[in-house]
This record gives structure tokens, sequence and C-alpha cells, in this order.
């Protein structure tokens, strides 16, 4: 028993688990208050003032019914003047036992006829007012009294009040007009009421507009009532007589027909006009301050406009000049966006230039600024940003901390995206490690990826910016046709060639090539139409693929892109005469006839050309007649015909992964030392998130960070310099300021698997700063990639990373001179360094980037040039026709040696109406690497491939034997002088000489005289004179040396001729040594450098698509895209071992028939 007494007793049924874990807690109940809160707000009072104060829409409805009661006490009044007689209220005044009236006619304006309806408005209007006194009281109770608005409602209510109960003044004249600015003041409530209600809060415009009207019609107004009662002791005018006498005294008319009689009148009008001239100015200062800020901050875009016209949203954080006009004239370029507007949402002030584009006619109608933020939602809504057809969001390139800009970008395209979810984005981005924060946007454009492919391209496929510049910008090809050079005006047409994309069944370009080869459509539509389909797309697949070989056979469903004048649409097609008649025409090289139409070119839709056509070379029957060779009798096959189909026995996989032509992956250099074994494969670290994977050349082994630094050795290896890794290739150096991620992408494209082993380039990177781990585990895996700390303007650091054996020097724009007092001189340190490396190596071929394009001129800049100041006035005559590419007659931008990123913007502004524009151009890069894809590359023309003639030959070899692309042509010739260089360099030689014979002749005094003559020498009469003195001085010259002996003749002609040397190239030589100089300081050989080798005396040039017809030159080098080797190796069957060796001959054959 003691031991159950001594166990808990049972838990009763009531409790729960909960009470098990909380407890007990009856006895908590019994001590709980409850407790309210917000008691003020139940007492009368308060309650009472949330009705007719706190509460936004009661509050409003007190304020109209305030309003509407002071409009009825103005209108009572009128009615009561208008039905009112002088006469009758006097006699009505004395009936009444106003003894004490005056007597005579001032009793007219004391004693007027008094309404029941008056009264009782007076009444309630007094009720109001002392309750929201009473409840907007805050313990000053004069405040409250002292206020106008208080003291006028009891001018006009009292009294009517006093009179209910003292009938003896019940017809005493209370100036209830004064009612009219009460209204005012209700009126302004009753409009902040409302928007705050709808909270709208940059109605301060409308507010103070409205303000005015309310000013100027209350003046008139009292002026009107008060002058039209105190003249009826005068001469009793009525009241549109004292409305027209108050509109010509307020409008300084002063007619003068009507005016005041009595003294009282004319005080009134005294007074009026005093309130006037005080009120008014101020209103107008008020309202001008608003009206100059709202042009500063640029309005509102409204509703009905966004709902009825189409618009896009351009976001920048600052709007220069150069930028608006290159999107706004890129934009316009497009016919079916002539109809839309452009709203600028920018956070700074508009800037003078800016302002003054704006005003003019063609965008002031068309474009539209808005000051404010993207982070702000009412800016959005001010701009309609849920009802734009997309949003440009634009970075700032120009910023020291580019890290900074990209952040703001990727707020501005956060808070666009949760504004308007459905608006399409096209973000600008600069650093590709923050690109993947953007990847929700329908068009990305990273400008450190396309900057850097494009320089790396550059350096393999020369002037592959220049190239993808004129694809992405809009023109057609009218530019430099009126110039007298034959090289600008094929330049400036072949330029106006974009990219552009139709459905196969719907096109006349390549609908009857359904069911054929890719390879085959490519070439005839080429040699019939003069386009170059380049790729196609898939119905069932979103990628695109550049030329995707001749395994790919056209469907009706497939969308081609391709490189011509204008899109088919615009196109009139001109048949010749067999075409006409029905019966099929002649092949282009079928026989001695002459070539079909190649290209009909239309003028954006109205005019077609039918261009001149030629004959081909001498044939015979099916076959062409090349030269001989080896100067035997035996001569080349004629151009193999393009199959419609694809012959799987003459298409032989191109297995670079398994490549027998190349030699053994592991290489000696020429010191015998072996190198690293080559795999092929991705890269194992990628230095950001988003890089898309590429088959590259890698090393087996990850090479030692300490073996990367190219000036000093390690225990792996003991070379400090370039020279003392005996590299066979030239190297390419980039000069660049920090190792920023973006430099990942110069790497990639120059190690893609698809390049020969043998023709890899060592790549230096010279940097201004040392890269950090993070970037050297990114490169360690890539062979011969080397870093070096030194900067471009040290010629000891360029020699050590070995610039004598480089053939391309990219210069990287670095970001820590972009920001500049001058914008303009953001580039003027890269100008000036590029300048020396341009007169210290010649022969160098350097690859610039510039903040500004229109710094380009100052590249590799000759003061006395006339050839230069020639292009610069052809330059500004194309600005001035409107041209969009007025800077690419420049000769360093037309050889692709200077490069500006901002000339890729339009890539962006393109993708508005070519989708497709971003993802061509990343394939053309290789940023991106889809399966099946072609990849951009080059071929030189040499003396043995003269015998193909034309480019439309050309066009057929290529696609007959190795399934290539070509898309255009890198040209270089000879620089032709201009007159006026020919005259300069005559002159200067005629100089020397003279300077050289007076030497010989001793003649003290001449020699004085023709000093003073070359410092004079720019004066034309005195140039005339010197040549006509060194023509003289020659025949003295001869005839004196026609006596002398023959020692003394060739003696005197050498000396003059080392004179004439030395004269002509001290500065060269002045340079040479010392760079040499330096190189023996440095323990450098000094065999390498050659600084005689240079190309001042060429011109080159890019011809994108040219005509078929077109004739090849020598040294020309041809843009190739070639099909993906990788494309077909896991569908090929296997083979026996046997037949090994006979496809690797039949390889070999068909790769030499390949390189021309």
């Amino acid at each position: 028993m003691e031991q159950l007494e001594s166990e808990v007793p049972p838990l009763p049924p009531r409790f729960r688990f909960r009470d098990l874990l909380l407890g007990d807690q009856s006895f908590q109940n019994d001590d709980r208050v409850q407790v309210e809160f917000y008691v003020n707000e139940n007492t009368f009072k308060e309650r009472l003032k949330l009705f007719f104060i706190k509460n936004q829409r009661s509050s409003l409805r007190i304020r109209v019914f305030n309003f509407s009661l002071k409009l009825l006490t103005c209108l009572l009044y009128i009615i009561r003047v208008v039905t009112d007689n002088p006469g009758q209220s006097a006699s009505a005044s004395h009936g009444a036992g106003q003894q004490n009236a005056p007597s005579g006619t001032n009793k007219w304006f004391v004693y007027t006829e008094r309404k029941v309806s008056s009264v009782i408005v007076a009444i309630i209007s007094f009720l109001e007012t002392m309750l929201l006194m009473y409840l907007s009281y805050k313990g000053n109770i004069w405040e409250q009294i002292f206020q106008v608005s208080f003291l006028l409602e009891m001018i006009n209510t009292v009294p009517f009040i006093i009179t209910i109960f003292w009938p003896s003044i019940r017809n005493i004249f209370i100036p209830v007009f004064l009612n009219c600015w009460l209204a005012k003041c209700a009126l302004e409530n009753m409009i902040n009421d409302v928007h705050r209600a709808i909270q709208r809060t940059n109605s301060a415009m409308f507010n103070q507009v409205l303000i005015l009207i309310c000013t100027l019609l209350c003046l008139v107004f009292t002026g009107t009532c008060g002058i039209q009662h105190l003249e009826r002791a005068g001469k009793n005018l009525s009241l549109f007589n004292s409305f027209y006498f108050c509109i010509v005294t307020f409008s300084t008319v002063g007619f003068g027909d009507v005016t005041p009689r009595i003294w009282p009148s004319q005080l009134l009008v005294v007074i009026m006009i005093c309130v006037a001239l005080v009120v008014l100015p101020l209103q107008f200062e008020e309202l001008i301050y608003l009206w100059m800020e709202r042009q500063k901050s640029g309005g509102n875009y409204s509703r009905h406009r966004a709902q009825t016209e189409k618009h896009v949203v351009l976001c920048v954080s600052a709007l220069k000049i150069d930028l608006l006009m290159d999107f706004l004239n890129e934009f316009y370029a497009h016919p079916r966006l002539q109809d839309y507007y452009v709203v600028i949402l920018c956070p700074s002030e508009m800037d003078l230039q800016v302002r003054r584009v704006l005003q003019i006619p063609l965008w002031s109608q068309r474009v539209i600024y808005l000051q404010g933020s993207v982070l702000k939602d009412q800016d959005l809504l001010r701009a309609k940003m849920d009802d734009a057809e997309a949003c440009f969001i634009l970075s700032s390139r120009n910023e020291v901390d580019r890290m900074a800009a990209d952040h703001q970008t990727i707020l501005r395209a956060w808070a666009v995206k949760d504004f308007a979810p459905n608006c399409p984005l096209y973000v600008q981005i600069l650093k590709p490690e923050n690109k993947f924060h953007v990847k929700f946007a329908d068009h990305v454009v990273c400008e450190e990826e396309f900057k850097y492919a494009m320089l790396a391209l550059n350096c393999v496929c020369p002037a592959t910016s220049t190239l993808v510049t004129l694809l992405v910008h809009t023109s057609r090809g009218r530019e430099g046709q009126q110039s007298p050079e034959q090289w600008q005006r094929m330049y400036g047409c072949c330029s106006g060639n974009e990219v552009y994309h139709i459905r196969l069944c719907d096109s006349k370009f390549f609908g009857e090539y359904n069911g054929k080869s890719f390879t085959y459509a490519s070439f005839h539509a080429h040699k019939k139409y003069g386009v170059c389909l380049i790729g196609i797309k898939r119905e069932d697949n979103k990628s695109i693929l550049l030329n995707p070989g001749p395994r790919h056979i056209m469907a009706a469903t497939d969308t081609c892109y391709y490189i011509n004048i204008t899109k088919e649409e615009n196109s009139a097609f001109i048949f010749n005469q067999e075409e006409r008649k029905g019966r099929p025409p002649l092949g282009l090289y079928d026989g001695p006839s002459q070539l079909p139409v190649h290209s009909i070119i239309a003028s954006m839709g109205t005019v077609a050309m039918d261009l001149q056509n030629t004959s081909p070379p001498d044939v015979s029957g099916c076959k062409l007649v090349p030269p001989t060779v080896n100067g035997t009798g035996s001569r080349r096959p004629s151009i193999a015909p393009v199959q419609e189909l694809a012959d799987s026995s003459s298409i032989l996989p191109c297995d670079l992964l398994s490549d027998q032509s190349e030699d053994d992956s592991v290489f000696t250099d020429d010191k015998g030392h072996s190198s690293t074994e080559y795999v092929k494969g991705y890269p194992p670290n990628s230095p950001y998130i988003g890089s898309s994977p590429t088959l590259c050349h890698l090393l087996a082994e990850k090479a030692p960070f300490c073996c990367l630094r190219l000036d000093q050795g390690c225990r792996h290896n003991s070379f400090e310099d370039a020279k003392a890794y005996g590299f066979k290739n030239k190297l390419i150096i980039v000069s660049a300021e920090t190792a920023g991620n973006g430099l990942y992408n110069f790497i990639v494209p120059l190690r893609a698997y698809y390049r020969p082993r043998k023709e890899l380039n060592p790549i230096v990177l010279l940097l201004d700063n040392p890269p950090d781990n993070h970037f050297l585990e990114a490169i360690c895996c890539f062979p011969m990639v080397y870093y070096m700390a030194g900067t471009l303007d040290n010629l000891d650091s360029l020699l050590q990373c070995g610039i004598i054996y480089a053939d391309n020097l990219v210069v990287v724009d670095k970001e820590s001179t972009m920001s500049a007092e001058e914008d303009y001189m953001a580039d003027a340190k890269t100008i000036v360094n590029v300048q020396t490396m341009f007169r210290l190596f010649p022969s160098l071929t350097i690859i610039t980037e510039l903040t500004h394009p229109s710094n380009m001129r100052f590249m590799q800049f000759r003061a006395k040039d006339c050839y230069s100041l020639a292009l610069s006035k052809l330059e500004k005559k194309e600005r001035d026709k409107g041209s969009n590419l007025a800077f690419m007659f420049r000769l360093p931008f037309a050889a692709g040696r200077v490069f500006s990123i901002s000339m890729l913007d339009t890539l962006l502004y393109q993708s508005f109406v070519k989708d497709y524009m971003i993802l061509i151009a990343r394939l053309l890069l290789g940023l991106d690497t889809t399966p099946g894809s072609g990849y951009l590359c080059a071929m030189k023309v040499t003396e043995e491939d003269l015998w193909i003639g034309t480019y439309g030959r050309l066009f057929q070899k290529l696609c007959s034997s190795s399934a290539e692309i070509p898309i255009g042509i890198y040209r270089t010739e000879a620089h032709i002088f201009s007159t006026s260089e020919l005259l300069y360099l005559s002159v200067s030689s005629l100089q020397s000489q003279v300077s050289v014979s007076v030497e010989e002749c001793e003649d003290t005094k001449d020699r004085g005289d023709e000093s003073r003559s070359n410092d004079q020498s720019d004066h034309p009469l005195l140039r005339k004179k010197s040549m006509q003195w060194a023509r003289r001085l020659s025949k003295k010259s001869t005839r004196w040396q026609g006596v002398s002996r023959d020692q003394s003749k060739d003696h005197a002609q050498r000396i003059a001729q080392q004179r004439l040397n030395l004269y002509r190239r001290s500065e060269r030589e002045e340079l040479s040594e010392l760079v040499r100089n330096r190189m023996r300081h440095l323990g450098l050989p000094t065999s390498g450098y050659d600084e005689l080798n240079d190309h001042q005396n060429t011109l080159s040039y890019v011809l994108i698509n040219p005509l078929p017809d077109t004739r090849l030159e020598l040294n020309d080098v041809v843009y190739l895209i070639r099909s993906d080797p990788l494309a077909h190796v896991a569908e090929e069957l296997p083979v026996h071992s046997s037949s090994l060796k006979e496809r690797h001959e039949s390889s070999l054959d068909i790769r030499e028939d390949t390189q021309l």
C-alpha cells in the first residue's frame, strides 16, 4: 500500500500532450488581463477626425461638399445681382422701418435685398467651419483664428446669423462674392486629396497651373462684383460692364469707355491692381520654376500614348552624345521601326549637346527624355515600362570601376524584371563573371567576351574586327561611291552586306534547293543571285548551324541565314533572256557564254540593279584551261562541280581528335628540348560562371605556376626571355592592365581544337599588374601561354617578352585611363604608346583597342600624309550624308589595326529586329561551339592559286573540294601616293641634293643661303626658286664632273649618296640604334631586329561577299566558314585496316586540293 501511495496519480482525461509540455496553466488564466489598444481613437472626437480629416475617401467627400457650397454662394450672389432693382430695394428697406438708413443714393451700396437661401447656406458653412476648427485644434487658438480663410469665413457667415436675431439690419450688404477665395482653397485641398488617394506624386506642375488659373479667376470675379456693387451709388454699372472693365484693366489695354465714377470703386481698383502685381508674379515664378524642373526631368509618357503607340525604353546611367546617336541611327535604320518612340530614362540631367540634338525635328517628335531612376517604380511608371516593346539597359563603360558599373546594370535589370516581367530585356554587361546574374534577360552582350575573342581572331584571321563590325552595322552600301578611288568604291559597296533570314519554303533565293545539300544550295545561290548562304536552323531545333556541311539536306521548314545587301523581301528579280523564254540557262562554266545575272540588289524594295556581266576565262568544253605546272605540258584539272547530294565515298571524315596528318603529340624544339605532350579536351577550370565549353589543345599535365612566368627561370627551366624558348612560330603579345577573366576568351579561340598543332602561336601576356592564382589556375592547362609583368611604355619589358619575334601586338584599352576630364582624352596614353611602337617596330602588326572610335584617326599618325588628309575629308562628307559608318575609310580601321568596343553596341540594337545576330556573332568568334556548326578561318591566295581567276570560281572550288563557304576577302594593295605627296617628296629630294652639292663645292655663302631657303621652303615662291637653282647646279656639276678624274667622280657620288641616305633615314637609324643598345644591355641578340620591313606603303581593306566576277589578287586572304570536323565522326562506319592507307592518301590529296 505504501508503494501505491508513493506512486504518481494518473492524469485526468482532460489533459493533452500540449499540457504535458507546457504544464498546468490554469492558475495563469485567472490572472490574465485583456488589453485594448488604440483606445484614443474610440472617442467621439477621434471618430469625427477620422471621418472628416484622416480618412482619404471621406475627407475627399467633405472637400467636394465644401467646394460646392462655396460655389453655390457665389452663384446665389450673381442671381441676386442680376435680379436686383435698386429702387425696389430702397423702398423695401424704408417700409421695414429703417429710419436710421442713410439718405440719397448712398444707401444703395449699404442695403440690398436678401434671400432666405443665402441665410441657410451661410449657417451650414459656419457650422462646418467651426467643426473643422475644433477637430484640427492643436493648442494654439490664435493661430487658427487669424488665418485668412477663417477670417473670410467669419465675414461671409456671421453677419447672416446676426441678422436673424436683429431684424433692423436684415438687408445690410454682405460681400458674399469673397467666397470665391474660399472655393479656391477648397479646390486645392480637394486636388491634393485626389492625388493622395490615387498615389500620384508627380502633379506639382498641374497643381501650380490650377492655382494660377484660380487666382486669376478670383481676382477678376472679386473686382467685377466689388465695382458693380460700389457703382450702385454712381454710374450704376451692370455686372457685364464691370466684368468688361476688369478684363480691359488687367490686360493693360485700358480703352477708357467704362470707368468707375465714385472714390470707393476707384479705391477698390487700386487695391485690386496692387494685389495682382504682388500675387501674380509669385504665381508665375513658381510656375516657371516648375516648368524648368519638368524640362529637366522630362515629364511623363502618357498611358494613352503607350497603349496606342509602340515605344522602347533606353536605360543608361549617363547619356553621351555618341551613344545616343549610335542608338538612334541604328534603331531607326530599319523601316518597320520608323513609327516607334524611344523613351530615355536616365538619372542624370540632360547635357547641352544632347538637348540640342533632341531639339532637331527628326528626333524631337520621336525621342522623349525622362530624368529618373530605374530603381523607382514611379519613374518606371512614367516611362510606361509595362507597355514597352523592349527595354535596353546599357552599362557605363567609362567608369573607372567597371565592376561597380556592372552591379548598377544588374540592379536595373532586376528592377525592370520585377516591375514589368513581360517586357523583353536587352542587357549590356561589361565583365563576363557578372553575366550569370542577368541570364534571365532575352539578349545579353558581354563586352569583354566579344572584345577579347575579336582581338584574338584578328591575329589569325586579319581584320576580323572590321568584318564583324561591318556586318552588324546597317548600311545600304552607298558609302564612297562618289570617290575616285576604286578600292573605296568596292569597299563601300561591300560594306552594305548584312545577315538576314528567311524560311526556305518562302524564299526565291533558296526555295528551289529543297532536298539538296547545304553546300550545293550555298554555291548555286551565290552564283545565281549573289547571296551567300552561311547557316540554317531546323524547325525542331533552336540552334543555328553555320555551314553544317554537305551532309545536311535542306528542308522546306528550314530557316536560312544569308549575307546580302538587303533582305529578299526588298529585292526585285531581273532575269536574263534564256530564263524569260522558259529555257534553262547555261551554267556558269558550261560554255563560252556570258555569266548569268550574279546579284540582283534592290534599293530597299523599289529599284533593282542588273550588274554588268563579264566573260569567264577561255574554256574548252567543260574544262578550265589553267596555266601549266612546272613548265611541263601537264595541266591541272578543272574545278569539280558541286554535288546536289553528298557522296559518302567522296566526303571523308575529318577527325581531328586522331589526326594522322599532324606529327606526334610530343614535340621537340630547335634545341632538342622535349616539350610537353598535347591532348585535346575541355579546359578543366573556367575562370567564371557561364563560359561556353570549347574543345581545345591542352597540356597533358598542368604547368606549374612558376613555369608560366616568361622572364624568370625556375627549377623546371632556366629560360628568362622569349629567345631562350626557341619558339618555332611567331609570338602573339597582349598588353593589358590586369589579368581579367576576359583574357580567357582571348586564349580559347587561339587554342581551339580545329587549329593545327604546328600553327599554334605562343601567347605572352604583358600585364601591368601580376595575375592572381585564380587566373593562373585557368590558363595553366593551355600550351605555350606565358605572362610577364611590364608596361607598354617600357622598352625593356617589350624586348624581354620577345617583341622582335612577335607577329602581332594586341594593345587592350586600360580601365584606369577610360575616365578623363575630357572624354575623348581617355585614349591619349594608348595612342601615344602605340605610335612609339609603330616607329620602333615598323614590321610589327599592332592591333589596338580604343575607347572612342573618333580617335582612330590618330593611329599611325603622319603629320604630312596627304592621303590621310584626303580620307579625313571623305569621312566628313560621308558623315554629312548621314552615314552610320563614316569612320570606315580610315586606313587603320579598314586594315583591322584598330577597334573600339562601342562599335559593337549596334549588335545589341540590331537584335531587336534580328534576334539571331548575337548568336551568329558568338559562333563566328568562337565564343559558342554548337555541335555541327562551323567556325571562321582564313586562307591566303598564293601565286599557284591565281589560275582560279575569280571569286565565283573560288567559291565553287571550295564547295566542291572541302565544303567550305567563303564569305569575304581581305585585300592588301600597294599604297598610291597622291600628287601632293609626290610633290613633297620630290621637293625634299631636290633640297637634299642641293645641300649635298653645295657642301661638295664648299661654297659657304651659298650654303647659308640654302639653309635659309630650307627653313622657308614652305613658301611656294622659294620652293620654285630652289628647284630652279637645283637644276642649274646639277648642270654645272655635270660639266665639272665630265672633266674630272673617274676616281674623284666615284668618291663624290659615294659621299653624296651616303649623305642623302643619312638625311633620309637619320631618325630611323636613331631609333634602331636605341633598340639595339637596349637589347645589348639586356643580353639579347640583335640579329632578329629588322627595322626596314614595314607596312607604310600598303593599304588593306575587307570585301564582304564580293561579286562572283571579282578577280582574285596575290596575297588575298579569304574568310572561310569551315564545317565542324567532329560533326559526323560518330556516324562513320568502322573501316578495315587494309583500307586505312588508301583513305589516308585520299585525305592528303583532298587537303592539298583544299589549300589551293
